[in-house]
């Protein structure tokens, strides 16, 4: 079958996938969410809402749902893979060659354990390089919530191929969504991965009730050390001056609808990991991406305090406490260094 054009394909229908579905579909884009969980797939085809996630939002009538994967993305020129990193390898291997041809956009913002690859790079190392097949990530401040809600909201379309960029960007851009383009790939991803480690810091420093000072200094000085760590990949050190850096980072942590950081105000409240992910509905990904960002910065011999304690907190039982008076009794230093 041969795409259709103007045509978007979603595949991943939690909340974001299901929002950025309707994102496409408002800016009159032809538009098809896969669904696979039967449940999703009724309750979006006969009551317009989903079941578990974004509560009280009408899903539009006018979004085609489909159990058919393969049928989806062979009509689409547009594929907008929406899973969580870790999960991506999987997902995608057998699709791979019905993705050859398209353009696919991933919107997960993580690395992979044990590759401490970035969603793109997860994908070229499946469906392989091929001209014919740009690869595109998706990252920005965009809370799902209140963007399925309509409320103004920016976000990135980062790729190499800035046709493949520009071309998503028409058929995602709206009244409500402003989308941007960027060729830094590297980069957009690692903004959008590495916010998420720091929320989790964020929502621990106000569930200690930390104060705005402490809030304000966290989250410039993590924005350094993402910096640091994508520099040192050889991503632009502007894009973190950007939607996709501090811009997310800001969002992420000061959001009660961050899942990252209601995993921070979890932890500090005493509970332990296990059982605040228990109660989430939807992945936070900075957990695992805590672990990845370690490994990868320690091959590439760049120092990340605030992520290492973070690790620590969450992986070595250390008290969000001692992880807040470890950083304030670091050796004294240069601020730019």
């Amino acid at each position: 079958m041969n795409p259709v054009p103007g045509t978007v394909a979603v595949i991943g229908s939690g909340a974001w996938g299901t929002t950025l579905a309707m994102v496409a579909d408002r800016a009159g884009t032809d538009t098809t969410l896969v669904v696979r969980n039967t449940e999703v797939f009724t309750s979006l085809r006969d009551r317009h809402r989903h079941p578990k996630s974004l509560p009280g939002i009408d899903f539009p009538p006018t979004i085609t749902l489909s159990q058919d994967q393969d049928t989806a993305i062979n009509a689409a020129e547009v594929v907008l893979l929406v899973l969580p990193t870790q999960k991506l390898r999987v997902a995608v291997q057998p699709i791979a060659s019905l993705l050859r041809g398209k353009i696919v956009v991933v919107a997960a913002k993580g690395i992979e354990i044990g590759t401490s690859l970035l969603p793109t790079q997860i994908l070229e190392d499946v469906i392989g390089a091929h001209s014919d097949t740009p690869l595109c990530a998706l990252s920005g401040p965009n809370l799902a919530m209140e963007v399925a809600l309509g409320k103004p909201a920016t976000t990135v379309i980062a790729s190499s191929n800035l046709t493949a960029a520009e071309r998503v960007q028409s058929l995602l851009m709206g009244e409500s969504l402003r989308v941007y383009t960027s060729t830094d790939l590297v980069g957009v991803q690692i903004g959008g991965a590495l916010k998420n480690v720091i929320a989790i810091g964020a929502g621990i420093g106000d569930g200690l009730q930390a104060g705005d000072n402490a809030k304000a200094a966290f989250m410039t000085r993590g924005i350094a050390e993402i910096a640091r760590l994508g520099v040192s990949l050889g991503a632009d050190p502007l894009t973190f001056a950007g939607l996709s850096g501090i811009g997310d980072l800001i969002c992420t942590c000061s959001s009660d609808l961050s899942r990252n950081h209601q995993v921070g105000v979890g932890l500090a409240s005493g509970k332990s990991l296990a059982d605040v992910l228990a109660g989430m509905s939807e992945i936070a990904e900075g957990v695992d991406t805590t672990r990845a960002a370690i490994d990868m910065a320690r091959r590439a011999g760049i120092e990340m305090p605030i992520a290492e304690q973070m690790y620590a907190v969450l992986f070595s039982e250390k008290s969000p406490v001692d992880a807040v008076r470890s950083l304030m009794m670091r050796e004294p230093r240069h601020e730019h260094f």
